[in-house]
């Protein structure tokens, strides 16, 4: 299709009806097929490392031009350390069990029918991502995996690598002998045409915006098609009494300074009043070691005063919903349990929270009673991540609450339906 002559509207229908069509085919494709396109993806990926480095170089010296920050054009580098990985995700993708058809919870009924829900491919997604075109191959290979359509957006800045892998990925499922529409990238960075995608519910069953605050944010109040999102990633860890101090300076050390921009580091840190006095010095001078900015309420600021080198700031009311994504951290001292599971249920984005404590009855309480999408006992909230859980690989983390919650892997990207299997069975 050229699009430069087409306009949004017909550009976005006729990826999402090439999609349509080619869902149904992904959805009675066999695991066979999808892992021989995997395979073939990952192999491709290699064989032409050279030739994304010569697309990838364009991307480049046109963020270079126009003055991106230097992380931004980190972010853009299509090395061939970063095309391994992502031949390797295709080839861990492909040893993973199938899912699709699975049926569970298989029961009689006193009606003599039994009844049971199968596993299948949500059908169509859509997905809005900027910076990386690394996630161009994760959501490609997660796609097929799971045996859906998807038609990707990727950041304007990175067209012409997002070009490339596209055809790479057209190749390899042609090679396994599916259709080269299964995954399909907007070809044009006209943003009118991303307005158009996310409201098409006759073509696309999902979509998933992967970016900043403010891409979500405009998703979410656009989409007349269901959105999985998060727009915040406000995590907190809450050290509790009773509880190992060597642990918890361990892991409230690597929750919040392992990295400080993935939206799973801590941004706020409350600690039980009971073990303040002998938490707060020790983990302060470490914070203040790697240069973190404490953000403090008066208890937590005096127990910090005098730490050599310390960056101290008194805590305002937006400190406790912000997400800083940078060497900066909220400190509370709070009561007990009961104090730090409702600043958290009040202030957190619901995305990741961890108790660090010795109490069982305390941790089965947090679990239970703190509403994020994962929520932890005794390590660092670095972990609330797809490969970490075992997924294979992520196409992004949900704070909704509908059926993907947390790390969405290949599961989060399909349905569940009934199946009755009977006998000849009528209702009286």
């Amino acid at each position: 299709m050229n699009t430069s002559v087409a306009n949004p509207v017909e550009i976005a229908h006729a990826l999402g009806a090439q999609a349509k069509a080619a869902s149904s085919a992904m959805a009675r494709a066999s695991a066979a097929d999808k892992n021989r396109a995997l395979l073939a993806l990952a192999a491709l990926l290699r064989e032409n490392t050279q030739a994304l480095q010569i697309d990838n170089a364009k991307d480049l010296e046109r963020a270079l031009a126009a003055g991106l920050a230097a992380p931004l054009v980190d972010r853009l580098r299509l090395t061939p350390k970063v095309l391994e990985t992502c031949a390797q995700g295709c080839e861990q993708l492909a040893a993973m069990p199938e899912i699709i058809g699975e049926i569970s919870g298989l029961r009689q009924q006193p009606s003599g029918i039994r009844v049971g829900q199968m596993r299948v491919p949500i059908g169509v997604f859509g997905m809005i991502f900027e910076s990386r075109p690394n996630v161009t191959i994760e959501a490609a290979s997660l796609s097929i995996k799971s045996g859906n359509a998807c038609i990707l957006r990727g950041g304007s800045e990175a067209i012409d690598s997002n070009k490339a892998l596209t055809l790479l990925v057209g190749q390899a499922l042609a090679q396994a002998g599916l259709p080269a529409d299964a995954v399909q990238l907007v070809q044009t960075t006209d943003r009118a045409v991303v307005g158009e995608l996310i409201a098409m519910p006759q073509f696309v069953d999902v979509i998933i915006p992967r970016g900043g605050k403010s891409l979500i944010e405009r998703i979410s109040r656009e989409a007349k098609v269901p959105v999985i999102k998060h727009l915040d990633g406000n995590c907190h860890t809450y050290v509790d009494d009773p509880c190992d101090i060597a642990m918890a300076v361990t892991v409230a050390d690597n929750a919040k300074t392992q990295k400080y921009s993935p939206c799973n580091a801590s941004e706020g840190l409350l600690v039980a009043r009971a073990v303040a006095a002998q938490f707060l010095p020790q983990i302060g001078a470490i914070y203040a070691a790697k240069g973190v900015e404490m953000r403090c309420c008066p208890e937590a600021k005096a127990l910090l005063a005098g730490l050599p080198g310390a960056k101290l700031q008194d805590a305002t009311e937006q400190d406790w919903f912000e997400e800083y994504l940078a060497p900066i951290i909220s400190i509370k001292v709070v009561d007990g349990l009961d104090a730090a599971i409702a600043h958290i249920n009040h202030y957190s984005s619901h995305h990741t929270d961890a108790i660090l404590t010795r109490d069982h009855m305390h941790a089965q309480r947090f679990l239970r009673e703190v509403d994020s999408a994962s929520v932890m006992v005794n390590t660092s909230t670095r972990f609330a991540d797809g490969f970490e859980y075992g997924l294979g690989a992520e196409i992004g983390i949900s704070t909704d609450k509908f059926h993907a919650r947390g790390p969405v892997g290949i599961e989060g990207l399909t349905s569940l339906k009934y199946v009755v299997l009977g006998q000849g069975e009528v209702r009286g």
